[in-house]
């Protein structure tokens, strides 16, 4: 590490008396790749970056993946099976207020990257020793366990990559790690299903054991990713040391106090995610099987249909969150968000049309409600109070599909899958009724989430230039109420002082004093 650091801080940096009397010679640079200020090791930096998230997103979705294979191996109806999913998300209505925290002020970046990456590990064994021993008890504490590191590992990610770039460089990075977690998602949708035949054919036989050793294999991909989160704080600590830079930091300030002072625009936001989302996770959790019994698709054809939508949206993300950052409108994208959504839940549940036709619709109007919908939140709280409003929407988010999660579940195990496509509509157009709410009230307080991006630009300016004119007013008033100060001279402090201790002043030194004080008062 000494000959790094010399190789990037020059002679001056490391010469420190070395022996011999002779002349040091020029110092060894370091390659593009090693050098933490060149564009090749920050590349390198975001490969880790995106991959440290790709365990965690591939075995979020194992469940849906093995659906069949779990309820019939562990013998459990399909409300048990999505408990599965609500057990990974009620952790998440508590820490999703405090990852943040424990990143900023307990372990750091690095080590609770670490910590929470050995949690996805951890969980995804527990989960996959749950099968193996067949005691579904302990299948949903593996998942409480895998879902307290997931959601804070994606808080940890995101601060990294605010600490290694910075500007327009953020937007694609933010990008680039969406993707890869979409990624994730439709590799395991697709290859979950593959494995637990091979695993079947090797044992001779399916039953728990087979579905164990299945998730085992699965969880092969968070040791993977704990080992990029390894890697990762080994170069930050040497980024650091290098260039004297700081650990990243979330930024997030929670203070439960704000929830008070929350607009009405940004209750209704959060009736939008937690209904529309609702309508999307667990349907994709419980997809597959929807497809094999209405469409009669075979069980590889059901896992492709089911991971379109992640698909889709691996791909498409950046580019409507490019297209919305450009043109603004952000209640209208998110009024054609949702209405699209319900469009294809109706024609999945009341025809027999092509459904693939539904779902790449499903999967274009996910992308793009994600990247118009989270952005309104700054619009409408002050920078003091996003950490909380984040904090919050997330929480409420995981509470809403935990709840849904079940009650899906159960609709299923007692109504069918029509019953659930009309309760899924249902959430859909309780998510449409929010947003025209919400179009109403902004127009009717004057609010800025349906203002063009040139508009909000222009705004923008105008608002930084008012506060640039009050900030050197300020500064002004504070100069002319300095030269109003009397001089402290020596003479004045001694007189003063005299006059605290009681002695007898004559009358123009008490006068001088006098004046002195009635101008301190004044300022």
């Amino acid at each position: 590490m000494a000959e790094e650091e010399r190789a990037l801080l020059g002679p001056a940096g490391g010469d420190h008396g070395g022996g011999g009397g002779g002349s040091p010679g020029p110092p060894r640079a370091l390659s593009a790749v090693c050098d933490p200020r060149r564009l090749p090791h920050r590349l390198l930096v975001l490969a880790l970056m995106c991959f440290l998230g790709f365990g965690s997103y591939f075995c979020y979705d194992n469940p849906a993946a093995l659906q069949t294979q779990v309820q019939r191996d562990m013998k459990v109806n399909t409300a048990q099976f999505m408990a599965l999913y609500a057990w990974y998300s009620w952790p998440n209505v508590v820490l999703c207020f405090f990852g943040g925290f424990l990143i900023d002020r307990v372990f750091g970046i690095r080590l609770g990257t670490i910590i929470f990456s050995v949690f996805v590990c951890v969980g995804q064994v527990i989960f996959a020793l749950g099968a193996l021993l067949n005691t579904f008890w302990l299948m949903d504490m593996g998942r409480f366990i895998f879902g307290i590191g997931g959601e804070s590992l994606a808080v940890a990610q995101n601060t990294y990559a605010v600490s290694w770039f910075k500007g327009k460089e953020l937007n694609l990075v933010f990008g680039l790690q969406l993707s890869m977690a979409r990624i994730g998602s439709t590799v395991n949708m697709n290859i979950m299903g593959w494995i637990y035949s091979r695993v079947r054919d090797l044992l001779g036989y399916t039953g728990p054991s087979t579905l164990g050793l299945t998730l085992m294999i699965g969880g092969v991909t968070c040791l993977f990713s704990l080992t990029c989160a390894l890697i990762l704080a080994y170069l930050d600590k040497r980024a650091q040391k290098l260039l004297c830079k700081e650990q990243g930091k979330t930024g997030e300030v929670i203070k439960l106090t704000d929830v008070k002072d929350f607009s009405l625009s940004l209750w209704l936001i959060f009736v939008i995610c937690v209904c529309y989302y609702a309508a999307i996770f667990p349907f994709i959790g419980l997809g597959k099987v929807f497809f094999i019994e209405k469409f009669k698709f075979s069980s590889q054809e059901a896992s492709a249909i089911n991971s379109i939508v992640y698909i889709i949206s691996a791909p498409m993300s950046p580019v409507f969150g490019f297209l919305v950052d450009k043109l603004g409108k952000n209640i209208i994208w998110v009024l054609c968000a949702v209405i699209t959504t319900l469009a294809s839940h109706i024609m999945l549940a009341f025809t027999f049309w092509n459904p693939w036709i539904a779902m790449c619709l499903l999967g274009v109007a996910y992308s793009l409600l994600a990247c118009a919908l989270w952005p309104m939140v700054a619009f409408v709280v002050p920078e003091h109070q996003l950490g909380t409003a984040y904090g919050f929407m997330q929480s409420i988010q995981n509470l809403g599909l935990a709840i849904i999660a079940i009650a899906a579940g159960m609709i299923l195990d007692t109504r069918g899958y029509l019953f659930l496509e009309v309760f899924f509509s249902a959430c859909v157009c309780l998510s449409l009724i929010a947003v025209v709410m919400l179009y109403f009230v902004n127009h009717l307080t004057g609010g800025d989430l349906n203002w063009s991006a040139k508009k909000r630009e222009k705004l923008q300016k105008v608002a930084a230039a008012e506060a640039e004119e009050q900030e050197r007013l300020r500064r002004q008033n504070e100069d002319d109420l300095a030269k109003l100060q009397p001089k402290a001279d020596d003479f004045s402090l001694r007189n003063k002082y005299l006059s605290k201790l009681g002695a007898q002043l004559p009358d123009n030194y008490s006068s001088c004093l006098s004046t002195m004080v009635h101008r301190s008062v004044l300022k």
